[in-house]
């Protein structure tokens, strides 16, 4: 095993920041009290969430009392598109997304279909852009929500995300985004993008699994999913996670505190990346090449099967994915190349290499290095 694993896998999940880890130590030893309770302890506790509130509303450029912590990104699709859906119902029952979204918001899709909401699945380009005329055209009179991601989980590409949302903001109909991938790497100004709710997950900025937040503006009416007590404002019941808030909101703020010295050196090794896998024969980008998440490199390889080339770059030490985490394991081709317009064979042939503030220039010559090797090795059991 190698002494060292290289990791390309940062849009699965990312280790949690020793800074974030000291932030969370206090709640998660002496400082345990619940938070609401009303002696010292639980005060102690209300407080914490209280400033943690205040970081994240200071970079979405929201109020405080417009954020919700809740137990993941997944968590925070759900609140929004179910909590807003039947909240709305009475006005209308269409819903208004895209075939390339991550599952916590397809899925609740689906669920929503079964009580009778209707749901328009807007096509994507070649790229995965939706074209905000698509939206438009596809808006009518029951329309009560539109969600479409910021950056997508498996090719990284950045859909126009403040152009969408004007339009449903001259309309009236709320906007949801899952900003989730976009976290600690894109701005997140809820009024620059004119966005009503947008979905974070704490363990994509290198912040605690387990702990998300929900943006919601304020006059935008959501019924609860989770009953049980008067935490969030009434809007998510259960025993705060005060810890993991506490490393949430503080991910987040180191997230945007170093994004000007941290994102411009992966963007580099991410293009040296992309350059040097272009030059290996049957190997082809997907996502947009300039409009896409600074740490994101996906390709697919002409006849080969990603997990193969995934079970050869663990050998060595590499871990890396064919896409989305949540569809780890299953042969089922990505939906979201298939959208793109990808033929099933050659979307099986798909990589994701997605990277951190860890890695260097060594690993990517590294990678670069193994690669040919191991397409060469899989081309050849096919001969």
């Amino acid at each position: 095993m190698p002494e060292r694993i290289i990791y390309l896998d940062h849009a699965a999940t990312t280790a949690l920041d020793q800074r974030v880890l000291e932030a969370m130590i206090p709640y998660l030893t002496t400082e345990y009290g619940n938070a609401s309770s009303i002696y010292t302890l639980g005060r102690h506790a209300m407080q914490a969430i209280d400033v943690a509130r205040e970081e994240v509303a200071q970079i979405l450029n929201c109020r405080p009392t417009e954020i919700i912590f809740t137990g993941g990104g997944s968590e925070s699709d759900n609140l929004a598109l179910k909590g807003l859906a039947f909240a709305a119902q009475k006005r209308g029952n269409h819903l208004i997304t895209t075939p390339i979204e991550h599952h916590a918001v397809l899925h609740t899709c689906q669920y929503l279909e079964r009580f009778g909401f209707q749901t328009t699945y807007l096509p994507v380009d070649g790229y995965g852009r939706v074209d905000p005329d698509e939206v438009a055209r596809a808006l009518t009179e029951r329309t009560i929500l539109v969600s479409v991601m910021y950056a997508n989980n498996e090719v990284g590409t950045i859909e126009p995300i403040a152009e969408i949302g004007r339009i449903c903001r001259a309309r009236k109909i709320p906007f949801h985004v899952d900003a989730v991938q976009a976290g600690g790497a894109l701005p997140l100004d809820v009024a620059a993008l004119n966005v009503d709710l947008m979905s974070l997950s704490a363990h994509k900025f290198y912040g605690p699994k387990g702990v998300g937040m929900l943006y919601v503006r304020q006059g935008v009416r959501l019924l609860p999913q989770l009953q049980g007590g008067s935490q969030e404002r009434g809007k998510r019941a259960g025993t705060e996670n005060v810890a993991g808030i506490v490393g949430a909101a503080t991910a987040l703020r180191l997230a945007y505190e170093d994004l000007s010295t941290v994102q411009p050196r992966i963007q580099s090794l991410r293009d040296r990346l992309i350059a040097g896998v272009l030059k290996m024969p049957g190997s082809e980008l997907t996502g947009h090449p300039s409009e896409r998440l600074p740490n994101n490199a996906s390709f697919v390889f002409e006849g080969l099967e990603g997990e193969s080339i995934l079970l050869h770059l663990d050998l060595l030490g590499i871990a890396a994915s064919t896409g989305s985490a949540c569809t780890s394991g299953s042969v089922d081709p990505s939906h979201v190349l298939l959208a793109m317009g990808f033929s099933a064979e050659k979307a099986r042939g798909s990589l994701r290499l997605t990277l951190g503030k860890e890695n260097t220039a060594e690993d990517i010559e590294t990678f670069l290095a193994a690669l040919p090797g191991i397409l060469e090795k899989l081309r050849a059991y096919q001969i």
